[in-house]
């Protein structure tokens, strides 16, 4: 039984670092894509970890392969295509490290994955399986993704959704509301970010969007803050958790939500509780842990590079402790 299988894209992050000595831009090469990322950070922390998805047969795709293998997930469901490339994303950074992207995919190999080539296998072997919404932006990937999650939620997985919304690769908002709310009554436990609540809820408050979310039949609601931390929520209670140190110096915040996403999921995989069982003092434990992986992961250039270890993250919990 895998811990966690995850689905989605798999790109290369080239991440503006500075410039040559003639004045051009320089773009640093780093493997990304939120699910991978997610994945990276679980498996760091000491799950087994197992990835969907497709790539091309290309630099950037075995490139990508080897770093999903040396970072322990199991890569045999990842497809490497001769007649497409791999998805790049150009992700240009402001002097607070926040992002703005420009995406390569037109078609990317992450977007053209068919459901005959899904490891269904995957699927139905683990305990939890996610999805982003970015493989929800084209077909064939919405329809073979949608299939996988039928799988695994047949499967008895506990099925986990981050409605990663990216403006440029959908073709208007609310197409991208549409589209991604529509797989929401899958789900059992759902990560959004603070700036994607109306959007995906419809609601401005983090309380109503939780109620809008449960009322989909989702039984976990967690919303990222940025440097105020998360707020989690399930029916009876919620937990509002500040991060723990504020003043952690900021060099990107690429892979962050990931980083929190991959250590709020270990605490849930770990623990052996399905979403509905979690109480007030699991919803802070939880998300205290993964405040802490993200707090980690924004103080090094690129997503999947920059993810701690357990010892790390224990350490960090320690020192703040004292």
């Amino acid at each position: 039984m895998i811990d966690i299988v995850a689905m989605g894209e798999l790109l290369i992050d080239f991440t503006y670092h500075g410039r040559s000595e003639n004045g051009t831009r320089l773009f640093e090469q780093n493997p990304g894509g939120a699910p991978a990322n997610m994945l990276c950070a679980a498996s760091n922390l000491g799950l087994s970890t197992a990835f969907i998805g497709k790539v091309g047969k290309d630099m950037h795709g075995d490139y990508l392969r080897s770093v999903l293998e040396e970072k322990g997930v199991n890569t045999g469901g990842l497809i490497s295509a001769e007649d497409v490339f791999t998805t790049l994303a150009f992700v240009e950074l402001s002097e607070t490290g926040e992002r703005k992207f420009s995406f390569a995919r037109k078609p990317g190999a992450d977007t053209c994955l068919s459901t005959c080539e899904v490891k269904f296998e995957m699927a139905g072997k683990c305990k939890i399986f996610h999805f982003g919404s970015l493989s929800l932006t084209n077909e064939p990937s919405r329809s073979a993704t949608i299939e996988a999650v039928k799988a695994a939620k047949n499967a008895g997985a506990i099925i986990s959704y981050d409605p990663n919304y990216r403006a440029p690769l959908w073709k208007s908002e609310n197409e991208a509301a549409e589209i991604m709310q529509s797989v929401l009554h899958f789900a059992d436990i759902v990560k959004i970010s603070e700036e994607e609540v109306e959007l995906i809820t419809g609601e401005s408050s983090l309380e109503a969007a939780a109620g809008a979310l449960f009322q989909k039949g989702i039984s976990c609601a967690v919303v990222t803050l940025g440097k105020d931390g998360a707020y989690t929520a399930v029916k009876d209670t919620f937990a509002l958790v500040p991060i723990l140190d504020p003043d952690v110096p900021v060099v990107d915040t690429t892979g962050a939500g990931d980083a929190f996403w991959g250590g709020f999921l270990y605490k849930l995989a770990v623990s052996g509780l399905r979403p509905n069982d979690l109480g007030e003092a699991q919803l802070k434990d939880f998300t205290e842990f993964a405040n802490a992986v993200a707090s980690l992961c924004i103080q090094k250039r690129g997503g999947i590079p920059a993810m701690p270890t357990i010892s790390m993250v224990e350490d960090f919990l320690g020192r703040k402790g004292e």
